[in-house]
């Protein structure tokens, strides 16, 4: 690995578009502290001719982003960032599916000490944010990664000024209960300090 230079997959599924908003401010995070990122989404499960017209608007704005390969792009990175929306407060079956096809990498431990974080999507300010990011911890755990959290010293999770995402498990968004509401910029920002810091934290384990 290049240490000035950390491959850092960003592994997201999105429906409506909000995580992908987020993982484009997380990509930044990681660019601005040098980072190299690898953005892919998770296969879809629900078929084409299910989806809504705000899923579909969804899928053209994420035509670009390529669908992770389970046994290429966990490979030969340095960190790993997953953008995980809730369902029902645990991981959709979209990132489960992903995961569940990871047995050969669990095997050859090809996570073990890679830092690794998460953030999350809730269509409400209590639906389900803090479980979903630390139930997909387990997997993570499992695979024998570094957890990375958001300490408190990015004081944007405290805000008092607005409903908002964020927690000292990681950040995250709120949608709406039809998906109407954007990322604030101060979900924005936060997403882009934690793409930051984990990238920071990715150099330093490479370098020992």
């Amino acid at each position: 690995m290049s240490q000035s230079e950390p491959k850092i997959l960003v592994l997201f599924y999105s429906m409506y578009g909000h995580v992908f908003k987020m993982s484009e401010a997380v990509v930044e995070g990681i660019r601005r502290a040098g980072g190299a990122p690898i953005v892919r989404q998770v296969a879809d499960l629900i078929p084409e001719d299910k989806w809504n017209e705000q899923m579909k608007a969804t899928k053209e704005m994420m035509k670009d982003v390529p669908i992770a390969d389970t046994h290429r792009d966990l490979r030969g990175i340095d960190g790993l960032i997953l953008g995980v929306p809730t369902r029902f407060g645990n991981m959709p079956a979209q990132m489960r599916n992903f995961w569940d096809q990871t047995s050969r990498e669990w095997m050859e431990g090809v996570l073990i000490g890679k830092p690794a974080a998460v953030f999350s999507s809730t269509a409400t300010q209590h639906g389900g944010q803090e479980t979903t990011i630390i139930s997909t911890m387990l997997t993570l755990f499992h695979h024998g990664c570094i957890l990375v959290g958001f300490p408190y010293s990015f004081v944007e999770q405290m805000t008092l000024e607005e409903i908002s995402g964020g927690s000292p498990y990681g950040v995250s968004t709120i949608a709406g209960g039809q998906g109407e509401r954007v990322p604030s910029d101060n979900e924005l920002k936060m997403a882009r300090d934690f793409g930051e810091h984990l990238t920071k934290i990715a150099r330093k384990l490479a370098e020992d």
